[in-house]
């Protein structure tokens, strides 16, 4: 997998892209419409709405970009007026070359993280390819499968219960992230920060990272927040990102997605560094859907069952034995 990674990555990510638009193709096959121009439309709004963020990110990117060097001449200043503050206290930092620092290596790691949005948008082109010609085999795999397996049956049951927890799992992660960008753009808007829709869009990519996503994605605005406005800037820049990534993480995300799909926080851990080291970047996004794709397929059988309760949380293991139950009572 890691040899193969640039052509597997794109891959994993295009089929939960798939995975993701399915329900509302389905709905629009319901309602009349040919499966043909259903998927057309899907696809359609799909990526008018990625072209439209596209391009409001690609110009706040050139704009960050080109001042870069004005945003250095402020940091520079700004630090002049906490030295002579702190030099009032008796505080003194001459000998330290703090400046320097933050603009070699903070301004440094702020264009490597916007430059790695615009790559994220260069490779979507692929991908999007890759999520057409998967939709559009959509409807002959049942009867392939059906002709591939001898109990295909049981088995399809058994795929589609994947797929129905996978897409919600990635609807609800989806949905928290666009309400967790959302309450990030429109706050730091009101504050004063510049590109406060770049900040946002960064938030709502890199919540899909658990745990150091939203630390990651909080680093460019303070320090940007620092340099324009000031220490109180960032102070109401971190209770933006504190608020945010409570309210919507800690309770509206856990809330919505039950504990049917919980994975332990040590199990998370390891799933970011194991996938982000065999697919690099998009492994760490993929890293909780690829983990939970796992857990789910081991919990359709008897034999894997005990993996998948070690993966879960603590508290999940007496509800998923009362599931597996439930599951086995029906099917008989």
């Amino acid at each position: 997998m890691k040899e193969a990674a640039p052509i597997l990555a794109q891959f994993f990510l295009a089929m939960f892209i798939a995975v993701v638009c399915i329900p509302p193709i389905k709905w629009l096959v319901s309602k009349k419409l040919p499966e043909g121009i259903s998927i057309a439309l899907v696809l359609i709004m799909m990526l008018s709405f990625l072209g439209f963020i596209g391009y409001l990110v690609g110009d706040s990117i050139q704009s960050f970009s080109a001042n870069k060097e004005t945003y250095s001449a402020q940091l520079e200043a700004n630090l002049s007026g906490l030295f002579v503050w702190l030099n009032g206290f008796g505080i003194s930092l001459e000998g330290l070359e703090l400046a320097s620092l933050i603009d070699e290596y903070g301004l440094a790691l702020v264009s490597r993280i916007v430059g790695g949005l615009n790559i994220i948008f260069q490779q979507f082109f692929v991908i999007f390819l890759s999520v057409i010609f998967i939709l559009a085999e959509m409807s002959s795999f049942p009867e392939k499968f059906a002709k591939a397996f001898s109990n295909s049956q049981e088995k399809m049951i058994h795929i589609n219960r994947i797929l129905e927890k996978i897409r919600h799992y990635l609807a609800i992660k989806t949905a928290a992230s666009l309400l967790t960008g959302f309450i990030v753009s429109i706050s730091l808007f009101f504050i004063g920060i510049d590109y406060p829709f770049l900040w946002g869009m960064l938030a709502f990519l890199l919540n899909y990272i658990p745990n150091i996503g939203s630390i990651i994605a909080a680093i460019p605005p303070l320090m940007l927040a620092f340099i324009q406005l000031g220490p109180t800037a960032v102070l109401w820049t971190g209770l933006t990102f504190l608020f945010a990534n409570t309210f919507v993480g800690n309770y509206l995300e856990p809330k919505f997605m039950g504990k049917m799909l919980g994975l332990s926080t040590f199990v998370v851990f390891l799933s970011l560094i194991f996938w982000g080291w065999i697919f690099g970047s998009v492994g760490m996004f993929l890293s909780v859907p690829l983990t939970m794709t796992i857990k789910i397929i081991l919990e359709t059988n008897d034999k894997t069952l005990w993996m998948a309760i070690m993966l879960g949380p603590d508290i999940e293991v007496d509800e998923q034995k009362e599931e597996k139950d439930q599951q086995a009572l029906e099917e008989k």
